[in-house]
């Protein structure tokens, strides 16, 4: 019995100054914390948005692995999820679940990539090997699109149902704030870069009011800059 106790006491020495250790960096590190409003009225959706923290040479954060796979899922003619946030060299696939074809491209600022046509059931991969903002669809199905950021950073958020932002754990130092607000065009974006020294605590950088397109008020063209063809008779895109 006594033998016992004292492993016991062993195993609590042990455990004891590595949770104080992770409580006194718990207490050491950042929390940011962002809310987003439409300028333009009342909206009756979650906005997609991220923000993310570029550290400054001087300041020092965690490495984190720079490559990894994750997946953007096709089916009921909708990418899920819609916002992804990836590390630079990260590997994305793209499954077709739906009972018919698809073609999924990005042509735009990030990563370029046309992936084809390819069946029910397949799917087929994408290496992110640079930092940017990428925005995906398929050229058969004009609702469909999806958005991927990759970064050189770990520090970075999604926005909640609530449009509510927070980003937990960072470490003391000097970053510069980066947001991303799905429609909102990129000039007004980039004003709201900052550069933020921080301490420890919460810092509340109170509520960004943008200007967010109405539901559906967004259009894009196909991958050769046309606009989608209005054939319901398509063998690719009609459903069985």
């Amino acid at each position: 019995m006594r033998r016992l106790s004292t492993l016991g006491t062993l195993a609590l020495c042990g455990i004891l100054p590595t949770t104080a250790r992770f409580l006194a960096q718990e207490k050491s590190t950042a929390e940011l914390q962002l809310r987003i409003a439409s300028s333009l009225g009342e909206k009756y959706r979650a906005v997609p948005a991220a923000i993310w923290l570029d550290p400054t040479p001087a300041t020092t954060v965690a490495s984190f692995e720079p490559h990894g796979h994750y997946m953007l899922l096709q089916r009921n003619r909708t990418f899920l999820p819609h916002l992804q946030v990836i590390p630079v060299g990260g590997v994305v696939a793209f499954p077709n679940r739906d009972p018919f074809f698809h073609n999924v491209f990005s042509l735009f600022d990030g990563k370029r990539f046309n992936l084809g046509l390819y069946e029910a059931g397949s799917s087929r991969s994408v290496t992110f090997t640079r930092a940017g903002v990428s925005y995906i669809f398929c050229n058969i199905h004009p609702e469909m699109s999806a958005v991927i950021i990759t970064l050189n950073t770990p520090l970075d958020a999604i926005a909640d149902a609530r449009d509510m932002l927070a980003l937990r754990r960072v470490p003391p130092g000097d970053y510069r704030l980066h947001v991303w607000i799905e429609s909102v065009p990129q000039s007004f974006l980039d004003r709201l870069t900052r550069t933020l020294r921080l301490a420890s605590g919460t810092v509340d950088l109170g509520t960004v009011q943008a200007p967010i397109a109405p539901i559906g008020a967004n259009s894009h063209t196909n991958m050769y800059g046309r606009p989608y063809a209005l054939d319901s008779e398509s063998p690719y895109s009609d459903l069985p």
